[in-house]
C-alpha cells in the first residue's frame, strides 16, 4: 500500500475546526472548538483514519489481521479499508461465546466487507500479544499477514496522530482534549501540539492503566516523552460502553443545542468531562479549547444506555 493508494480514498484533511457557542464554556471565558475528525472519511472516520493509514502503508498491500470487541469501530474500519483497497482482512473478536450466534450489525458489516472473523476466548484474547498465541491465531490468516494491534495503537499510529496535534497547533488551540481507549491518539496528539500547549485525555475504560500505555507508545514512536498531557479518569461511567441516565441526558441536550449527533461510547464522555472541567475552573479565561470528535454514531451499534 502506498500513499497514492491511500489518497485515492479522498480523505478530508485537515479536518474542519468548528467554533461552538455554548454558555457552559463562554461564561468561564473559554472558547470551544470541535475538531471534526468524524468527517475525514465516511468508512474510516476520525482517529481510525489517522491510526490505520500509517499501518496500512507499513503493510504495503499485505493481508491484515487485527483485534477488537463485538462492536469495535476499529474492526469495522479495517474491514472497510480492505474492501476499498483490495486486501484481505482477519478480525480476532473478543469472546468465544459469540461464535455460532447470529452476527450483530457491527460484525455483520465486517463480514459483508470481506473480513474473516475469528472468535477468541477471553484468556486467549488477553494473551494475544504473546508470540505463541499470536502464531496460533495467524494460522487462520493468509500467509505474510501484517498484524495491527487492538485499536490500531502502535508506533506508526502514534506518529500518524501527531499530525492531528500539528493541525490543532496551527489552529491556535491552547488545550486539546480527546476520549481515550488504547491511548494511541492522545500519545500522538500531545507530541504534535508541541510546547506551550497541553492535551487532556478522558479514558472511557476504568482501571488506571492508560498512563503507562501512553508512555510506552511515546517511547516506541519518539524515543521518549513528548508533549504535555494528562488524563482525567473520572468520566468513564463504569467502564467501556457503560453509561448512566445523566450521561444520556447530557448527550441528548448537546445534540439539541448544537445539531450534532453525538457518539455515545467515546465522544459523549469526552464532552461531559469537558463541561465538568470548565465548571471546576480547569481552563483559565482566554483558553481556546478543542474537543476532538473522533467518531460518529453508528446505527448498527447500540447506544451505551442499552448495554
Amino acid at each position: 500500500m502506498n500513499a497514492l493508494a491511500l489518497s485515492s480514498l479522498d480523505p478530508l484533511l485537515p479536518s474542519p475546526l468548528e467554533p461552538v457557542e455554548d454558555e457552559r464554556f463562554t461564561r468561564h471565558g473559554v472558547r470551544l472548538l470541535l475538531k471534526r475528525d468524524d468527517l475525514i472519511h465516511p468508512d474510516l472516520p476520525g482517529n481510525k483514519w489517522r491510526k490505520l493509514a500509517p499501518n496500512l502503508a507499513a503493510a504495503a498491500g499485505r493481508p491484515v489481521l487485527t483485534f477488537g470487541g463485538a462492536y469495535s469501530n476499529h474492526l469495522r474500519a479495517t474491514a472497510a479499508a480492505g474492501r476499498l483497497l483490495g486486501f484481505p482482512t482477519t478480525g480476532v473478536v473478543r469472546g468465544d461465546e459469540l461464535a455460532g450466534r447470529a452476527l450483530n450489525p457491527s460484525l455483520a458489516r465486517c463480514a459483508a466487507d470481506g473480513m474473516r472473523l475469528l472468535f477468541a476466548d477471553r484468556a486467549t484474547y488477553r494473551a494475544k500479544g504473546e508470540p505463541e498465541v499470536l502464531a496460533r491465531l495467524l494460522r487462520h490468516a493468509p500467509p505474510d499477514t501484517f498484524v495491527v494491534p487492538e485499536g490500531g495503537s502502535n508506533a506508526e499510529a502514534v506518529r500518524g496522530c501527531a499530525e492531528l496535534g500539528r493541525e490543532l497547533r496551527d489552529g491556535g488551540v491552547d488545550v486539546a482534549a480527546v476520549a481515550c481507549g488504547t491511548g494511541g491518539t492522545l500519545a500522538g496528539l500531545a507530541a504534535g501540539l508541541g510546547g506551550g500547549r497541553r492535551a487532556v485525555g478522558v479514558p472511557v475504560l476504568k482501571g488506571g492503566f492508560l498512563g503507562g500505555e501512553i508512555r510506552a507508545l511515546q517511547e516506541a514512536a519518539f524515543g521518549g516523552p513528548a508533549g504535555d498531557w494528562r488524563l482525567d479518569e473520572r468520566f468513564h461511567f463504569g467502564g467501556y460502553a457503560r453509561t448512566a441516565p445523566d450521561l444520556e441526558a447530557f448527550a441528548e441536550d448537546f445534540e439539541a443545542r448544537h445539531g450534532l449527533a453525538i457518539e455515545r461510547i467515546y465522544v459523549a464522555k469526552l464532552l461531559y468531562g469537558l463541561v465538568a472541567l470548565a465548571e471546576e475552573g480547569a481552563f483559565p479565561a482566554g483558553t481556546t479549547l478543542a474537543a476532538v470528535i473522533t467518531g460518529r454514531p453508528d446505527p448498527g451499534q447500540p447506544s451505551a444506555a442499552s448495554r
